[in-house]
């Protein structure tokens, strides 16, 4: 993980995620999970790369079933954009970074 991404849990999601003033990106994730880990390289450059505009957190799913729940995560890697408190945009799978940036830039604008 890069120091542009922090990992979040149940305890923490509200304060970091739903009250955060800017966009966040939450990578739903098991270390167990080999898509997951291929992802996470492009998850940590987008998060370099929009730094200042938008939060990038790590959710473990195994360790943190609440929010899990509290948004149907059925499925890993699964990426969700939230803004303001409300989900916004989600994928769900490997997917390419262009991709991801889109959904990020629909929410906050071109990165520097």
């Amino acid at each position: 993980m890069s120091e542009f991404v922090q990992d979040v849990n149940d305890g923490n999601f509200a304060e970091m995620v739903l009250d955060s003033k800017n966009p966040v990106l939450v990578d739903f994730w098991a270390q167990w999970c080999r898509p997951c880990r291929s992802l996470a390289p492009t998850v940590d450059a987008l998060a370099e790369q929009y730094a200042g505009t938008a939060r990038f957190m790590k959710l473990n799913v195994d360790d943190n079933p609440q929010v899990v729940e509290r948004y149907g995560v059925q499925a890993i890697p699964t990426l969700i954009v939230f803004r303001d408190g409300e989900e916004k945009q989600r994928i769900v799978g490997v997917s390419r970074k262009e991709v991801i940036a889109q959904a990020i830039d629909a929410h906050v604008g071109k990165a520097n």
